[in-house]
């Protein structure tokens, strides 16, 4: 019960994070410790279904380590059902703290995952540097306008939960750059249910093939494979920076502003551009918290092995 309640509350973290644009699920996972068991556990799923089919319920959940992937998802749901308006009601009236504690969360996973990379080489900082680069790019990228159809919601779905589970790159932010965070955030906060089966298939098949592939990388060629996680998390810092000037904006469907280009300024240009306060020391004990919580999630999972022997 107690590894259960434990792995429950990673899927909550993990829904926490994906709902807000520019953290990522899969650095919560990685930095708890669940983020190979993860991957093998989503690419099982497929060999699941011939004994389902033959009627071997008890083989096809062992092999598809079903009550790991349903108690993982049960708080994942939990969270995002649950952390969706408040989540929201904070970005929106206390950015700062919020993009502080996110910084000092993401920072610290940097530190952590690097070090899982044992082999360093010319070969692991090119694809360090490629993993910043793409990452970069991403949160600088100019958002387009995708359809809400049915088409639409499937496929951004299948894209989204590709980047959900890529640590550093988040799915909500692709979302923003699709311009459908405010439609699937909407759908979720009015539990709009035509609109979120939609989504959610679109999520299985891309978690489905997306993370066989993924967990295939990191058995054949892990080093280089962390090393360039390791780059997109360190890129998208770029993306939870707390003070920022918005340069562009656009009108979502209620008739609201929202920010489409952003630059990041220091606290105190943000307080002369904005005449707000940069709340500094408070950014500041957000971020010292967001690090502390992480490397205690660490202690408390018991990672003592590397990463590399869990596979």
């Amino acid at each position: 019960m107690k590894n259960t309640l434990l792995l429950y509350a990673k899927g909550m973290a993990m829904g926490a994070a994906d709902v807000v644009p520019g953290v990522s699920g899969g650095t919560v996972a990685f930095i708890t410790g669940i983020y190979d068991e993860l991957l093998r556990s989503i690419g099982a799923v497929p060999n699941a279904v011939a004994p389902l089919v033959r009627g071997r319920i008890a083989e096809a959940w062992r092999v598809a380590n079903g009550t790991f992937l349903t108690v993982l998802f049960a708080g994942i749901i939990t969270s995002i059902l649950t952390l969706a308006k408040l989540i929201s009601y904070l970005l929106e009236h206390h950015p700062i703290p919020v993009w502080s504690f996110f910084f000092g969360l993401i920072l610290v996973s940097v530190h952590l995952v690097g070090k899982e990379v044992r082999q360093r080489g010319w070969f692991q900082l090119i694809s360090l540097l490629l993993g910043i680069a793409f990452a970069y790019w991403i949160t600088v990228a100019s958002p387009m306008q995708w359809g809400t159809g049915s088409l639409s919601l499937f496929l951004a779905g299948a894209i989204a939960i590709c980047a959900m589970i890529l640590p550093g790159i988040s799915g909500s932010f692709i979302l923003v750059l699709l311009g459908l965070y405010p439609v699937v955030l909407g759908a979720v906060k009015a539990l709009d249910l035509g609109v979120m089966l939609v989504f959610a298939g679109g999520c299985l098949v891309g978690l489905l093939s997306f993370a066989r592939l993924l967990s295939y990388v990191l058995s054949r060629w892990r080093d280089l494979t962390l090393a360039f996680l390791t780059g997109l998390m360190l890129g998208s810092l770029n993306k939870v920076w707390p003070w920022k000037e918005t340069l562009t904006w656009r009108l979502d469907s209620h008739g609201e502003r929202v920010a489409v280009l952003e630059r990041n300024l220091s606290p105190a240009g943000f307080g002369d551009l904005t005449g707000q306060d940069p709340q500094l020391m408070l950014a500041i004990l957000l971020a010292l918290s967001g690090i502390v919580l992480v490397l205690g999630l660490e202690w408390f999972a018991g990672r003592r092995q590397p990463m590399a022997e869990s596979v």
